[in-house]
């Protein structure tokens, strides 16, 4: 018997099959094979059509399924994650009024900022953990003031993954997790967001019912069997934003777990049994997949934009695109922790959330014609995204967020020993580099949903940590002296 996943990116849709015994996947395909394409009608503006997720989900759930070669009849229930803080907007027949606006369309700063002042900053922190920022309740806000007509034909609101179950289901729902990423709920009243609805001037009518994220919550109708090619009556039984589907994925479920992530950006996901939030808000809290307003897990989620992205332009700079990042590594293996005197501060993708939305751009400090060349650059590049991480890790500390292991997937950066260990050995976190995807943790994630696991723990005991990275308390003075370096050089390009 299996369970089907799927993962709602803005990039692609993946999809994986995973078997329910040994809970490993028996087949992943994504589609479509480039990125799916983001519409931008004005600058800073990112949409998508619903319909085009939808169509490419049957495409990833075919090839998947041609993949494994496994009876349709042996699916016993899908799972859905989803790209974050997305605005669906449907009328009555369930047809979407207007394109997606989706996570990285920065449209409604404006009037989430003017919400927060308001309000009151202390307020939305208390009640939402978070200011309204440009979340899913401000970008409503901004169709009811910019297109009424279009405001007037919505009948409910949904988050991406939920208009891909509507789409499964018929049934027009959400969970606590998903409303908390939109800041349309309140941890402090255990409901829906009625205070910042009214000030917005959006009737609570427009939120979808609310069903646990692990539950029943409804069935495969023929009309979607037909499409996707599976049997009617297959539950879908789980749905999470991504960040909070990938931590699952990873088995960071409980307090002291942190998920990591080193693409193009970074990200830390943490768990607290606290409603912590950050006074400051360069960090943001939300329900995590296993949140009950009795017993709360909430995620604290860290983002940093200048990651990767600075690794692969300086490959590119050195004019060296076709050296695999394995080999770049092993030349800046041979430098000394701290490169020598050089930093490089990465943060040169916009600005950064964590340095309280200040963008110093990316800066090479310290360089010494007669000392640096290609490794120093390649040493001082991958420890300052470490850096950038522990910098990001100490806000979240701060607000009492306990940081003992961090686990991660087998990609990307952590692949790095010298990033890996460096942010290990600042953080005292042992790595663990872990064989999963987000889709297949959806998958798993829909089996705790129809009872087939006891528990999260249960679905995910069977994890390969492919390895693990301890902390080098032997260097960890050089370490700390080379992010001290880093630090007071990053104070003289932000704001005190």
């Amino acid at each position: 018997m299996y369970l089907l996943g799927l993962d709602i990116g803005s990039s692609s849709i993946k999809a994986a099959v995973v078997a329910i015994d040994s809970r490993s996947p028996v087949a992943t395909a994504s589609y479509p094979p480039t990125e799916m394409a983001i519409q931008a009608p004005q600058a800073a503006w990112a949409e998508q059509d619903p319909d085009m997720w939808w169509a490419y989900a049957a495409k990833a759930i075919q090839a998947c399924l041609e993949m494994s070669q496994v009876k349709v009849t042996d699916i016993q229930a899908i799972g859905i994650s989803y790209q974050m803080h997305g605005l669906v907007a449907v009328d009555q027949q369930g047809v979407p009024v207007r394109p997606s606006i989706i996570w990285c369309d920065s449209r409604a700063v404006e009037i989430g900022d003017a919400a927060a002042q308001e309000l009151g900053a202390d307020f939305c922190s208390q009640h939402y953990l978070n200011t309204p920022g440009n979340f899913t309740a401000s970008k409503l806000k901004w169709v009811k003031e910019n297109e009424p007509e279009v405001y007037s034909r919505i009948h409910k609101v949904f988050l991406p993954g939920d208009y891909i179950a509507y789409k499964m289901t018929g049934e027009m729902c959400t969970t606590i997790s998903g409303l908390s990423e939109g800041i349309l709920w309140d941890f402090k009243n255990h409901s829906p967001a009625s205070d910042l609805l009214n000030h917005y001037g959006i009737d609570e009518s427009l939120l979808a019912d609310i069903q646990p994220t692990f539950s029943v919550q409804g069935s495969l109708h023929a009309q979607a069997a037909e499409f996707l090619s599976l049997p009617v009556g297959i539950p879908v039984s789980y749905r999470a934003g991504d960040q909070p589907n990938n931590a699952m994925s990873l088995g960071v479920f409980e307090p002291g777990q942190i998920a990591g992530t080193g693409g193009t950006s970074g990200v830390v996901y943490a768990v607290s049994d606290q409603l912590v939030h950050d006074p400051d808000m360069r960090v943001n809290s939300f329900a995590h997949v296993n949140y009950q307003t009795h017993d709360p897990r909430v995620g604290v989620l860290l983002c940093i934009n200048g990651c990767g992205i600075q690794y692969g332009w300086l490959r590119k700079l050195m004019g060296e695109e076709n050296v695999s990042y394995f080999d770049l590594e092993q030349k800046a293996a041979g430098i000394d922790i701290g490169s020598e005197g050089l930093s490089i501060v990465s943060f040169g993708n916009g600005a950064e959330r964590m340095l309280k939305n200040e963008a110093p751009g990316g800066q090479v400090l310290n360089l010494n014609f007669n000392v640096h060349d290609q490794a120093h650059m390649y040493r001082a590049a991958l420890e300052g995204i470490a850096f950038a991480f522990y910098y990001g890790i100490q806000s979240m500390q701060q607000m009492g967020v306990q940081v003992s292991e961090m686990r991660v997937g087998n990609d990307n950066l952590f692949q790095s020993s010298i990033f890996s260990k460096t942010l290990s050995s600042l953080s005292g976190a042992s790595i663990n580099l872990v064989e999963t995807t987000g889709a297949v943790g959806a998958a798993l994630g829909a089996g705790v949903g129809i009872g087939q696991y006891a528990s999260l723990k249960d679905a995910f005991n069977n994890q390969v940590v492919i390895k693990t990275i301890e902390p080098d308390t032997a260097e960890t003075s050089a370490y700390q002296g080379a992010y001290e370096t880093w630090f007071n050089q990053l104070q003289k390009f932000i704001s005190k």
